[in-house]
């Protein structure tokens, strides 16, 4: 029976066939197959995209539930941390004053983009990072603002600085004065600047009692090191105490502090091509005036630049006498051509002294066999010129006094500034009797200057302190404590200790007297040119080096005012010099008098010659000394 189905089943099925070849040719069963292939893949296509489409609907009806969101913490502490997410606009006060806080938020912005975001957006595009480093940044910049707000900057700017740039000023004085002691054979084998910066830190070690720079001064790293720590004592007092505890936010702040900030500005203000655009720079409404200019060439140590001004002064000079020799008598033309000659004659010998290594020590023929033939200067005078006074200063640093120096120069000028003070108080008084300020505030100001000044040299934690009397230390103390001290009685607080100081360094034979036998003393007479050497002139009608005792300072002008009459029959003629005109000059704090001296010769035959010529008082003290003398 199933043999008999197959046999069935088969014939249909080659009937089938042979119809369909019969019908469609031989190539319709490749058709077939191919139609056959193509369906199922459109089939299997559909079924794809339909299934995709319902599986989405699906998944979106099964996200869209309506139980409650679940908190992943505690509900306070998820809200506080939400909070805390919120960038907020932040408070971008620093200072208080809108003109300052500006510019300091450009900083802030410009240090994070040069020094975080470099390097910060490789690793991470989360901006909470760089908020908090900014948050962080203005809190300790706001509390450092708060804190110099505190700061006495008064004492601090007008004694410590002062008195911490003297101190390096003189070490590096000292320092030179040993470099220039060497001979000139071992100075031409070793490198010049590394044996000024030895000696340099050397004195600094014998002028600081065993503190010395040298390695933070000298090495890259050692200074990387000191200002690292140092930004880490600015952060423990300026940060909380939260965000000095994150080391990573520490160690981020301090790198910007040190190499973004620290680093740079001690390069900068190191640098000497900064220095000097920046001295141009306030120099260009200030003109040279001509003190300054002969100081500088008293003490360059440049021979070519000495012989540049010395050429410029020939070729000025030159010009001046062709115009001379023409006919010009005018008064200018002469004043130029003495100030030329003497500028030349100044370069000449201030060369030859380079020359001849003098520059540091006299040499003993200049020298009076007797000190005591020196010219006296008064300590008045010394007290009040630049030049004497560095010299007594260093003189008090050998003997350990200058702390009797530096109160005497401290209350002279609180003396100053409370009378110039009180002086425009009283003005503003009288020409806006509304708009003056209050005299409270100028009271407590020069009561605050007053007590600094106390505490520094006078006060029992004073180093080093100056010893006076105790009932005047009694009635300072009381006059700085009453509150009822009028505001005149301020200048004069210290009088009468000032007055004591100075009589002590006057009459102490360490101080004053020691210092006119000392060889200091020497040379601050040679830089003032006030040694009896011979004078440089030669005959020139230019200012002399010669300079006067200061004790003949007080001489009159009434005797100084003499006419000089020469007559000779063996001359041809007679002299007669009078001066027609005085006057006062200022410049750089130093007061000096200037003379017009008119200058007629007469001749036998009746005729006569006039030309007026100027002299500093110098000059003429010593022409009136020399006089006296003969």
């Amino acid at each position: 029976c199933i043999c008999q189905v197959s046999v069935s089943s088969a014939a249909w099925g080659s009937l089938t066939l042979a119809l369909f070849v019969a019908t469609f040719g031989p190539s319709a069963g490749f058709y077939f197959i191919l139609y056959m292939v193509f369906f199922l893949a459109g089939s299997l296509g559909v079924i794809f995209i339909y299934g995709k489409l319902n599986s989405e609907k699906l998944l979106e009806s099964y996200e869209q539930t309506v139980l409650p969101a679940v908190l992943p913490a505690i509900k306070a502490v998820a809200a506080e941390i939400r909070q805390e997410n919120k960038p907020g606009k932040g408070d971008r006060r620093l200072t208080g004053a809108s003109i300052i806080d500006e510019p300091l938020q450009q900083v802030l912005q410009y240090v994070l983009r040069d020094y975080v975001h470099c390097w910060y957006y490789d690793l991470s595009d989360d901006e909470g990072f760089l908020l908090e480093v900014r948050q962080i940044m203005q809190m300790a910049l706001t509390t450092l603002f708060n804190r110099c707000k505190d700061v006495e900057w008064q004492p601090y700017l007008t004694t410590r600085l002062v008195d911490d740039f003297a101190s390096h000023l003189r070490a590096y004085r000292k320092a030179l004065r040993k470099v220039n002691e060497h001979d000139v054979a071992e100075a031409q084998q070793s490198d010049d600047a590394d044996e000024i910066v030895e000696a340099f830190f050397n004195a600094e070690v014998e002028m600081e009692k065993e503190i010395c720079r040298d390695l933070v001064c000298t090495s890259e790293q050692e200074e990387r090191e000191f200002l690292r720590d140092l930004s880490e004592v600015l952060l423990f007092l300026l940060l909380p105490s939260n965000d000095f505890q994150s080391r990573s936010v520490r160690c981020v702040l301090r790198e910007i502090f040190v190499m973004g900030i620290l680093l740079p500005t001690v390069d900068t203000l190191s640098d000497p091509d900064y220095i000097n655009q920046y001295v141009t720079w306030m120099l260009n409404d200030s003109p040279c005036t001509c003190e300054a200019f002969l100081t500088v060439l008293k003490g360059s140590e440049l021979l070519d630049e000495l012989e540049a001004v010395r050429e410029k002064a020939s070729e000025e000079l030159q010009r001046l006498r062709s115009q001379d020799t023409i006919g010009d008598a005018d008064v200018t033309v002469k004043g130029q051509m003495n100030s030329l000659q003497f500028v030349k004659k100044l370069c000449e010998v201030r060369m030859d002294r380079l020359r001849c290594g003098k520059e540091q020590e006299l040499e003993c023929s200049r020298l009076p066999a007797n000190l005591g033939k020196l010219c006296v200067i008064p300590l008045d005078d010394i007290l009040g010129n630049n030049i004497a006074l560095q010299y007594f200063i260093d003189y008090m640093q050998s003997m350990a006094a200058q702390a009797l120096l530096f109160f005497w120069l401290i209350v002279e000028g609180y003396r100053v500034t409370a009378e110039q003070q009180l002086d425009a108080l009283h003005r503003e008084r009288v020409g806006a009797p509304r708009h003056a300020p209050p005299t409270h505030n100028l009271v407590v100001m020069l009561r605050n200057a007053a007590i600094g000044v106390y505490e520094q040299y006078l006060g029992e934690k004073a180093s080093p302190r100056v010893r006076v009397d105790d009932v005047m230390l009694a009635n300072l103390r009381e006059k700085l404590h009453r509150e009822d001290l009028p505001p005149n009685l301020f200048p004069g607080l210290f009088d009468d200790i000032q007055r004591k100081v100075y009589d002590t360094m006057l009459r102490d034979d360490r101080y004053y007297p020691g210092f006119k036998q000392s060889s200091f003393y020497v040379k601050a007479l040679a830089e003032l040119d006030m040694l009896k050497e011979p004078s440089i002139r030669e005959g020139d009608d230019s200012e002399s080096y010669n300079g006067s005792p200061a004790s003949s300072l007080n001489v009159s002008l009434d005797d100084l005012s003499l006419t000089a009459q020469t007559p000779s029959p063996e001359e041809p003629g007679q002299l007669q010099a009078q001066i027609t005109e005085t006057g006062v000059g200022n410049e750089h704090g130093k007061s000096y008098t200037l003379y017009a001296i008119t200058v007629t010769r007469r001749h036998n035959d009746g005729s006569q010659d006039s030309w007026d010529t100027f002299r500093r008082y110098r000059g003429v003290n010593d022409l009136h000394m020399r006089i006296n003398e003969q």
